[in-house]
């Protein structure tokens, strides 16, 4: 199991991380509502961008989800939502605490 797997057993999201991180969390917790906001807290940001993307894409708004993917610099999604949101979990925790930084 992944970290942001891991996580989504705690009451709220680890603490230290970013809008991106934390607007997946919220919404795999069932509250897209929270995650969205977070998700525009940041809109220059590719993380959130991405993240953003994906909530679209799970509302089905697939031509809003298109546009930030491209903000994103991601391909657009077309398989599960499950598995995109385990995926991306992985990678954005992974991005903001890569193996062997010092911190």
């Amino acid at each position: 199991m992944n970290a942001f797997a891991a996580s989504l057993d705690l009451p709220e999201p680890p603490r230290g991380w970013d809008a991106a991180l934390q607007a997946l969390w919220w919404d795999a917790r069932g509250n897209w509502e929270r995650a969205h906001a977070l998700a525009q807290q940041d809109e220059s940001s590719p993380r959130s961008a991405w993240v953003h993307a994906y909530l679209h894409r799970k509302e089905g708004d697939l031509s809003n989800a298109a546009y930030w993917y491209r903000r994103a610099g991601r391909p657009q999604a077309t398989g599960l939502l499950e598995t995109e949101m385990r995926e991306m979990g992985a990678v954005l925790v992974t991005e903001a605490d890569p193996p062997g930084a010092v911190g």
